[in-house]
C-alpha cells in the first residue's frame, strides 16, 4: 500500500511539472496578429531558376499558418522582410549499387541572408544567415525531381525565419 501511494505521489508531481515551461500565446510579447509583416521578393543570386519566387511565397504562406504576424497585402507593414538567396548546394547521399558513379540521393541546402526592420524607426530585428534543407530523390529525370523538391526547400526555409521572427531568437 505505502508503495502504491509513493508511485502515485511521483506520478502527480510528473503529470503538474511536465507543462510547467509551456506557455500560452506568443513568446515575444506581441499579441497574435498585432503586427503587420511585409515581404518582399528574395533576391536570387544563384543559378537555380525561380528559387526566389518559391522562398518568397513559401514564407508568405508560413506567415499566414502561423497567424504570429498578419501578412501585409494592401498596405506597408509594421515589419519589412527582405532577403538574398546567396548559396545553393547539392551533396551526393546515396549512389546505384550497380554504378558507384551516379547519385540516387542527394541534401540540397539553400542559403539566405534576411533582414527584417522595423518600417518606421527603420531598427534591425534580424539580419543573419538561415538555411534551409531538404533530401531529393533522383528519377529518371534529374532536372524534374529536383524541380519537384525546391517547394520543400523553400517550406523548410520559410519555416526556419518564421521560427527566428516569432520566437524572438534576436
Amino acid at each position: 500500500m505505502r508503495a502504491l501511494n509513493f508511485l502515485l505521489a511521483v506520478l502527480a508531481a510528473n503529470l503538474f511539472t511536465g507543462c510547467a515551461g509551456y506557455h500560452l500565446g506568443s513568446v515575444n510579447g506581441d499579441l497574435a496578429g498585432e503586427k503587420t509583416v511585409q515581404v518582399m521578393p528574395f533576391n536570387n543570386q544563384t543559378l537555380q531558376p525561380r528559387l526566389g519566387d518559391s522562398v518568397t511565397q513559401a514564407l508568405r504562406e508560413r506567415l499566414q499558418v502561423d497567424a504570429t504576424y498578419r501578412l501585409a497585402t494592401s498596405e506597408p507593414g509594421d515589419l519589412v522582410i527582405s532577403g538574398v538567396i546567396r548559396s545553393y548546394e547539392r551533396d551526393g547521399l546515396g549512389y546505384l549499387n550497380r554504378d558507384a558513379v551516379t547519385t540516387q540521393n542527394y541534401h540540397v541546402s539553400i542559403t539566405v541572408h534576411v533582414t527584417i526592420r522595423e518600417r518606421v524607426s527603420g531598427k534591425l530585428i534580424l539580419d543573419r544567415n538561415v538555411k534551409g534543407q531538404t533530401l531529393v530523390n533522383v528519377g529518371p529525370d534529374f532536372a524534374s525531381s529536383e524541380r519537384q523538391a525546391q517547394p520543400l526547400l523553400a517550406a523548410d526555409l520559410a519555416q526556419n525565419i518564421t521560427e527566428l521572427l516569432t520566437e524572438g531568437a534576436w
